[in-house]
């Protein structure tokens, strides 16, 4: 009997040829449905993430009742759980003998809370942590961990800082991964502290490079046969060799986590604070180690990252502890507040990461601030999270963690934009390759101090300021680049870094500047670079330092030749040079005099910056324009815009080192550029519908009264 006459069953035998059909319908029936998975859209892709996470000590876990733990997420109207699991420690009953077990957490710990999570509609994210082992794994696998140049050890107590390049990490990682995934039907993976470490982050000491036996021979390999650095020095061409080497590493690394992730569900999201093969990037809003604290963190770490990587889905979080040394206390109430209206208002989630759970809590004067945040987010969040800027100035940023001196030049322009209620974009000047088109919509770009770019960036930029584009550039921007310093602004530097402490500007009128009201000369202090400028218009003449001493010695301030600032005309575009510190002058001082000097630079370069919105509003009010397009469940890109929004954020009550309770704003006027005609403008808080005017494509309305924040929406007339 041939195949072809076969009987089974009493069924009719098929041909030999349908054998194979019927093994490609069961593979299909196989595959379909992963497929169907790689295909729907993310979840986190919705971008309406109101995330709560809990920091959880060992000994904590001992305390928690899944029911309570759950029911207070509800309570607090989050959707998403962020709760540490594995890494340095195993929140629940792993097989994997190289992961140290909590011994305060019992075995139905994490699956319970996973399970009354999803019957409430709270997704599920999962820390992990591979930046540290425990001393019970160190002593059977010590060469795991880093070690110094000199051979010492980076620890905090028995928790040990591991080698990027050892087995633990570059193996046993994904096995604990992949552990967790088999066991809980989980949403997310989040990667807490990725990448290399110099210094004990919670204790501040610096142990530098690692120089662990598996690091030694890896670099080797990438770098040809060279040894690591023992230092990090820029100057060094070993050093900045091994950079490179740092970042292939780690995107490698990143590359993998995604293949484990996604090759079991690609409906689970990867969450951290780097941009390579990520669904969620990570930021926080943190405590500043110094005064004058920054009130826009918020806003600044979401503008920046969202223009950085537009693709991306940016969730930054508002960390409650005040320092690593003070974990059990939470920053005041009030600046929290600013940080989760700050988030919403840019186009983030809400996210705050807290010390342990919310019952019983060390602090938990920040609990009801973010019941009323989450639960307004709640009930209208339709209106956030997929936003469209329409603003014509950009800000570069230098990277998404800004320090130092490069922080404050950076922050303090800021400050001077957002007091003055211009309207503005972040982009890392290191982007700005991968869109050279979005370039095209800004009418002025600012450059806070950045000395350096690679070519494919620079030749953007050169592109948009040949095309219209002006540029106002600070301090030592493009100090690096001298062509381009001489072709856009007429700038020849003589002395990059100069001491200016003691010098004066000329700020009375002179051709093409109408002065400073009532005053003659602007003090200076800190970087005042000594530039030539022969093709280029210069204002405000540098003066000497004179004679310091007692009031009848001083004086003396001559003319040094030098100008503080210069404009030149390329086109379409006017481009400004301020070479020295002027944003962090502001941003240190206060003092409101070099805030009017940059603003009337500005206005050189881009007349009309002040002409988007016109208001009476106080400077410590934030004003954020967006266009919005309804948050749906169905996700669509490409509809047009359905309506504008102007957030409006009461930060009265910062006084530069504390974070008190807003004053009451009464009738607000607002003048806005506005091409669509309105049909309605209405309050999210207020739930009032605001009389308005709309006239030669300007909608004029007031807001009558501001607590601590407004969302006021303008929806436009249909069929325009």
């Amino acid at each position: 009997m041939t195949d072809t006459t076969k009987r089974s069953h009493g069924l009719p035998a098929r041909p030999a040829a349908a054998g194979w059909l019927a093994k490609a319908v069961l593979w299909l029936a196989l595959c379909l449905p992963f497929c169907t998975l790689a295909e729907t859209p993310g979840w986190w892709r919705r971008n309406n993430l109101r995330v709560v996470q809990t920091n959880l000590p060992d000994f904590i876990a001992a305390e928690i009742d899944p029911d309570d733990f759950v029911a207070d997420l509800q309570d607090m109207a989050a959707n998403t759980l962020i709760i540490n699991v594995g890494g340095i420690m195993a929140f629940y009953p792993t097989k994997l003998e190289y992961h140290y077990r909590n011994r305060h957490a019992a075995d139905n710990l994490i699956g319970d809370i996973v399970k009354k999570c999803h019957e409430r509609a709270i997704k599920v994210i999962v820390r992990v942590d591979f930046s540290r082992l425990h001393k019970q794994v160190f002593d059977k696998h010590p060469d795991w961990c880093y070690r110094s140049a000199d051979g010492e050890r980076m620890v905090n107590d028995d928790i040990y800082v591991v080698s990027i390049n050892a087995p633990y990490v570059q193996e046993k990682a994904f096995e604990i991964i992949e552990e967790i995934m088999d066991m809980y039907p989980i949403d997310g993976i989040f990667l807490n502290m990725p990448g290399y470490q110099t210094s004990n982050a919670y204790t501040g000491e610096y142990f530098g490079i690692d120089h662990n036996p598996f690091e030694r021979e890896r670099f080797a390999q990438f770098s040809g046969g060279l040894d690591l650095p023992k230092k990090e020095d820029r100057q060094d061409p070993v050093f900045l060799r091994y950079l490179e080497y740092k970042q292939a590493v780690l995107d490698r690394w990143a590359e993998r986590l995604h293949q484990v992730v996604k090759g079991k569900n690609p409906q689970i999201a990867i969450c951290t604070y780097t941009d390579k093969f990520v669904d969620i990037i990570r930021h926080e809003s943190q405590r500043n180690a110094s005064i004058p604290y920054w009130p826009y963190t918020a806003s600044d770490n979401v503008a920046n990252t969202l223009g950085t990587y537009p693709g991306h889905i940016v969730s930054n979080a508002s960390i409650q502890q005040i320092s690593f040394r003070s974990r059990f206390n939470a920053v005041e109430p009030e600046e929290v507040r600013i940080r989760l209206y700050e988030n919403i208002a840019n186009g983030s989630g809400l996210d705050v990461s807290m010390m342990g759970q919310i019952a019983g809590n060390a602090d938990a004067r920040n609990f009801d601030v973010m019941r009323e945040v989450y639960r307004f987010h709640r009930d209208h969040e339709r209106y956030y999270g997929r936003y469209t800027s329409e603003a014509k100035v950009a800000v570069l940023s230098p990277s998404l963690w800004v320090h130092g001196d490069m922080a404050e030049e950076y922050r303090g322009l800021q400050l001077m934009l957002k007091e003055a209620h211009i309207p503005f974009d972040i982009i890392g000047h290191y982007t700005l390759h991968r869109q050279p088109d979005r370039l095209k919509q800004y009418k002025a770009i600012v450059v806070p101090s950045i000395a350096g770019f690679n070519p494919a960036d620079l030749a953007v930029l050169a592109s948009a300021a040949r095309s219209g584009t002006s540029l106002i550039a600070t301090n030592r921007a493009f100090i690096n680049h001298p062509d381009f310093l001489e072709q856009f602004f007429g700038a020849v530097p003589v002395e990059g870094e100069y001491d200016g402490t003691g010098n004066y500007l000329w700020v009375d009128t002179q051709d093409g500047f109408a002065g400073l009201p009532k005053q003659t000369m602007l003090s200076w202090q800190y970087n005042l670079g000594r530039y030539k400028f022969p093709t280029a218009k210069t204002l405000f003449p540098i003066l000497s330092k004179g004679r310091p001493g007692p009031p009848e010695n001083v004086g003396g301030h001559e003319d040094t030749g030098y100008a503080a600032a210069a404009m030149k005309a390329t086109g379409k575009s006017t481009h400004v040079l301020l070479p020295g510190h002027i944003g962090k002058l502001y941003f240190q001082t206060g003092y409101e005099q070099y805030k009017l000097l940059w603003l009337a630079l500005l206005e050189k370069a881009y007349p009309q910056a002040g002409e988007v919105i016109k208001t009476n509003a106080p400077a410590k009010v934030e004003l954020i324009w967006k266009a919005f397009h309804w948050n749906d469940e169905a996700v669509n890109e490409q509809r047009q815009p359905d309506g504008h929004i102007l957030h409006v954020i009461n930060l009265s009550g910062y006084n530069g080192n504390t974070y008190f309770a807003p004053y009451p704003i009464h009738n607000t006027e607002l003048d806005v550029l506005l091409e669509q005609k309105p049909a309605k403008v209405y309050t999210l808080k207020g739930n009032t519908e605001l009389p308005f005017s709309w006239k030669n494509h300007r909608l004029t309305f007031s807001l009558p009264r501001l607590e601590d924040y407004e969302a006021v929406v303008v929806v436009p007339e249909v069929g325009q």
